[in-house]
């Protein structure tokens, strides 16, 4: 074989490699060191995330606006035991942006839920646990509903269900989580008043944040974001209600923050318990982003979640 036979077939495995969403030998993650990047094509999005570590695998999903790097304080170590995968859901970070529809379906959890799934198969795991921030906690729940057989064991952080907030309206919810109504106006309005919130604001210091800032401030996610906000009180509302009476089967473990609104407005695992059938859970001193704020305190509940 010559040269350039060869360079061609190097080339055309690499491509194919990059489509099928394999781990890249040079592509490591800036801000979870040891673990590759990687893109994978699912059914109807471009997911976009990290691997790394051996053992029992563990998918990770972060908030809004963030991305999968808001886990990068606690992912590295919890590798040393587990396979780890933390992945951008659809709309934010470097995953794709799913086009508009009327319902907003194609922001709706059950969507979302559905490409981590597919991911997490892409990699050879029928099986394996999640642990969700924020909006990322509502994936995993619609996730565990949708997918008990996939799903062995959920955790999610400083979240209560999406349709008890939306049908226990109080004006602290209001005060506290003043976007969530916001967002709900068609566009552009709510994507033009985040995206000057952004303009006016300084540089921003540091690596993570400028990351942070790079993602968040792109119109294209600005505009995924406020889709799922959307979707939350509609479609996700519409599924939620439908299943009211299925509760989470796997073990779940709820995290909330003692200094944020959640717990201090909620009483976050009362109601937990009543949408899950073998739920424990409890609050940890830090604000909404707790694997941010208490990593070592998120990471040492995780593994003990996880062993038991």
């Amino acid at each position: 074989m010559n040269r350039r036979t060869m360079l061609k077939q190097s080339a055309a495995l690499l491509a194919a490699s990059r489509l099928h969403g394999m781990p890249q030998a040079d592509a490591t993650g800036r801000f979870l060191p040891g673990f590759k990047t990687w893109k994978v094509q699912t059914t109807s999005a471009t997911i976009n995330g990290v691997i790394g570590g051996q053992g029992p695998p563990v998918l990770l999903l972060h908030g809004a606006p963030q991305t999968h790097i808001s886990w990068r304080l606690v992912a590295p170590k919890l590798a040393a035991d587990h396979t780890v995968v933390a992945a951008d859901l659809r709309g934010y970070g470097d995953s794709s942006k799913s086009p508009d529809t009327a319902d907003h379906s194609n922001y709706s959890k059950r969507a979302m839920a559905l490409d981590q799934v597919e991911v997490m198969k892409h990699f050879g795991f029928d099986r394996f646990a999640v642990a969700g921030h924020d909006r990322g906690g509502r994936v995993a729940h619609r996730m565990a509903l949708d997918h008990p057989r996939a799903v062995t064991k959920a955790a999610v952080l400083d979240i209560v269900p999406t349709h008890y907030l939306y049908t226990h309206v109080t004006i602290e919810f209001v005060q506290a989580y003043f976007h969530w109504f916001n967002y709900l106006r068609p566009a552009p309005g709510p994507e033009n008043e985040v995206k000057a919130g952004y303009d006016s604001r300084p540089a921003p210091q540091g690596e993570v944040q400028a990351e942070y800032h790079r993602s968040a401030s792109d119109p294209a996610n600005i505009h995924a974001m406020c889709e799922d906000y959307r979707a939350g009180a509609s479609i996700d509302l519409k599924d939620d209600a439908a299943d009211l009476d299925h509760k989470v089967e796997c073990p779940l473990h709820v995290l909330w923050g003692e200094r944020g609104p959640m717990g201090r407005i909620y009483d976050v695992l009362t109601i937990w318990k009543d949408r899950g059938t073998k739920v424990s859970g409890k609050g940890l001193p830090g604000g909404h982003n707790l694997q941010e704020d208490v990593p070592d305190l998120v990471l040492a509940e995780l593994r003990a979640f996880l062993r038991s």
